[in-house]
């Protein structure tokens, strides 16, 4: 098992694209959330395909276990299992002052929404904040993606992080 702590903020300006090492397209499906917190996805890359289980929250972290599975189970699991919209979203590697930073830029009916994410040891650990982050939302529902995809998953426009941050908490 491992225990995820991550950190997630708005993205203020392009200064993350200069950085960038690597990128991937990445779609999420999610199969199941529970009141807890919990929940369970599916998730492609060009790659691969596996499923993860996320447990409830506790500070800044969470349990998580990950499972590679056949990419046809996968894809099976979009079509049979998984809630009708998808997570699309091309994640994009920026090294910065020691650490990896995620740069997930959402397309399909999340198009617009930018958000950064950093791993880190434990929750105490210090790091230094690229000039490009904007504000953090680490703990937000608002940001969550199951959240994402219920509030903006069928309305086929661009998604603002002010219309997010004006949902209610």
């Amino acid at each position: 098992m491992r225990f995820e702590v991550e950190r997630k903020f708005l993205v203020a300006d392009d200064g993350w694209q200069a950085g960038v090492t690597t990128r991937r397209r990445l779609t999420d499906g999610l199969i199941g959330q529970f009141a807890t917190g919990n929940k369970v996805r599916v998730r492609l890359d060009e790659g691969r395909a596996w499923l993860t289980v996320k447990g409830e929250r506790v500070g800044l972290g969470r349990p998580e276990f990950e499972y590679e599975i056949p990419r046809a189970d996968a894809e099976s699991m979009m079509s049979l299992v998984c809630e009708t919209c998808f997570i699309e979203k091309t994640r994009h590697c920026v090294p910065y002052a020691g650490l990896v930073w995620e740069v997930d830029v959402y397309g399909g009916t999340l198009t617009g929404l930018i958000l950064a994410e950093v791993e880190l040891d434990h929750e105490g650990q210090a790091f230094e904040r690229p000039p490009w982050l904007g504000t953090e939302v680490t703990g937000d529902p608002r940001f969550r993606q199951s959240t994402l995809l219920r509030r903006f998953g069928d309305e086929g426009r661009r998604v603002t992080p002010e219309e997010v941050l004006a949902l209610p908490l």
